[in-house]
């Protein structure tokens, strides 16, 4: 096991930037759980008041790293705190950090991202291009560097339906030198107003700043062992280290959320179009994966070879439409609902524009008026009209990753996979075929009731939410036959009004 991936990493130093977001939590965990790495530098931001060294043992409450901590009880000493900040000139890290980096660093793994799809460029460019190529800079200087890893995302060329594992700098409008070297020069509001022009077809500053990144890869980095791993949209763990735990609401999970809140009532999605969803511990393996194969093909590398890349997303065996995820969420609605839900869960999903903007007045911003009436009238601050201003703007911006498909090429991943022993594939395993949608659906909306909705995952309070959601199931009832009645009646009278007037 000394030459596969474990071996790789043992007694490795690791520099990790992200490491306190989603993923980059989970691929720490799974590399102080599964491989003997001698030390991990972490890329954090500084908080007034608060020591670096507490904010990293602040993880021992986490639910995240219980498991690690019963079996490794001293698994953090080896974890060092690099201060720095993506949006600073030279990442924000001092002179004497950046020579400890430059000499220790044998492995680097990318991931810190801003996410946020409505980013204002020049904060997209900041975090997403400059510091890419900052970190790219900064790995020229280790000269004992086995493997660098940059975690993008398969929608960083979404302005096509079928992308394979390779660049495409074509479908940018500037490539990313005259990108960075421009926007040092205007302004951050010119930088912005300039937005229109340079995404071109890219629908919002993520992707295009994502596809910056890849084109800084692609041009600067070519002369060092280095990788791209881009991931479809990363939801819930699936397996490891704890079944269906998530931290976020970003994505499908959002939309689960507000749906089991009994809030989000209407959306405008593509039933048959494919879902694009795939469990971060299955990303973790892969980043970790791509250090180990980076690091194996980098003497078969020629001097300026193009990087490989390697996607995650459904496998074309096993897909995941909209429909389906829809209907799991369904399904597992009356098995472990949540405590705090204000109306019956259900949605219902239009694909035409107006329609949708139709069926929402009455679905959600009605509702929510009247919702918000009834707490001004008992002294509460109104709430519910702005939430539903947020839900219809956030879902403007989804408008094109629920109503298209993407098809992605994953022969590089699924090589990968082949290459890894039978052990390996059972310790880092990411096989999107073999993934059992109905199970993996029942463990993720379980741990969003236990780690978003905070509710615990007892009988009784199971037993609490199920009574709350009888209660709510025969008001829901009762209003839509109220409100068939007195459309009946309306109907009615307005017939006989006009048969009357003939």
């Amino acid at each position: 096991m000394e030459s596969g991936m474990q071996g790789f990493y043992k007694d490795k130093i690791v520099f990790v930037t992200g490491a306190t977001g989603f993923l980059g939590k989970v691929i720490i965990e799974k590399l102080l759980r599964s491989t003997d790495v001698n030390r991990i530098y972490i890329l954090i931001r500084g908080k007034r008041g608060r020591n670096f060294r507490e904010r990293i043992l602040a993880w021992e409450k986490e639910t995240l790293f219980e498991g690690l901590l019963q079996s490794k009880p001293k698994a953090f000493e080896c974890l060092m705190p690099i201060v720095g900040d993506c949006l600073e000139p030279d990442l924000g890290i001092s002179d004497t950090d950046r020579r400890l980096l430059s000499a220790e660093v044998q492995i680097v793994i990318h991931g810190a991202a801003t996410v946020r799809f409505n980013e204002p460029l020049h904060v997209a460019l900041a975090i997403n291009t400059r510091a890419t190529r900052l970190m790219v800079q900064l790995a020229k200087q280790m000269p004992q560097l086995e493997a660098f890893v940059h975690v993008s995302t398969a929608f960083s060329n979404c302005v096509i339906h079928y992308i394979e594992e390779k660049f495409y700098p074509e479908h940018l409008t500037c490539d990313s030198e005259k990108v960075l070297q421009m926007c040092d020069q205007l302004s951050e509001e010119l930088t912005d107003n300039m937005s229109p022009v340079l995404l071109g077809s890219y629908p919002n500053t993520y992707t295009y700043t994502k596809a910056l990144a890849e084109d800084v890869i692609l041009r600067e980095g070519s002369d060092l062992p280095i990788s791209i791993f881009r991931p479809a949209i990363i939801g819930a763990s699936h397996k490891e280290p704890i079944s269906g735990w998530i931290d976020n609401l970003y994505g499908p999970i959002g939309l689960i959320y507000g749906v089991a809140h009994g809030v989000l009532r209407i959306a405008s999605i593509n039933k048959d179009a494919l879902a694009c969803l795939v469990p971060v511990d299955y990303c973790a393996n892969v980043a970790l994966a791509a250090a180990w194969q980076t690091s194996k093909s980098r003497n078969r590398r020629e001097k300026a070879a193009v990087p490989e890349v390697y996607t995650l997303a459904p496998a074309a065996q096993n897909p995941l439409t909209n429909g389906d995820f829809l209907k799991y969420c369904h399904s597992c609605r009356d098995q472990f609902p949540l405590t705090t839900m204000i109306w019956y869960p259900f949605l219902n999903y239009v694909t035409t524009p107006c329609l949708y903007q139709l069926a929402a007045f009455f679905y959600h911003t009605l509702p929510g008026y009247v919702f918000d009436l009834a707490l001004r009238l008992t002294g509460r601050k109104p709430r519910l009209a702005e939430v539903y201003r947020k839900i219809h703007h956030n879902m403007d911006m989804l408008k094109p990753f629920t109503h298209r498909t993407w098809q992605f090429d994953t022969k590089n991943t699924d090589r990968m996979r082949e290459l890894m022993s039978a052990e390996e594939r059972r310790v880092y395993y990411f096989d999107m075929g073999a993934l059992e949608w109905k199970e993996y659906f029942d463990n993720a909306l379980l741990g969003m009731r236990q780690y978003l909705g905070t509710d615990a995952n007892t009988p009784e309070s199971i037993e609490q939410a199920q009574r709350l959601l009888k209660r709510l199931k025969m008001l829901h009832h009762s209003l839509q036959a109220t409100v068939f009645c007195v459309a009946g009646l309306l109907l009615w009278w307005l017939l006989k009004a006009f048969f009357l007037s003939i």
